[in-house]
């Protein structure tokens, strides 16, 4: 693996859980260097840290207070 990369994977502790936890990623690197943008999105893919999975993390937790205010206000009456 390029110096580069690997100085980059390591100074990122959730790339470098994920490279532990995917060691394909490890190989792949080694040969394409280029790809590092994939691997990024792919960690951010299972680590579910992608916009779209914090707008839905945010939808549910409105969903829940949500439902919580209507038990309150049922209780309350």
């Amino acid at each position: 693996m390029r110096k580069d990369v690997w100085q980059y994977v390591q100074a990122n502790p959730m790339l470098r859980a994920f490279l532990r936890e995917q060691p394909r990623w490890y190989r792949l690197l080694a040969r394409r260097p280029h790809e590092l943008s994939a691997f990024q999105l792919a960690a951010l893919r299972h680590y579910e840290q992608t916009i779209p999975d914090k707008v839905e993390k945010m939808a549910q937790s409105l969903q829940m207070a949500s439902l919580m205010w209507q038990m309150f206000k049922a209780l309350r009456d």
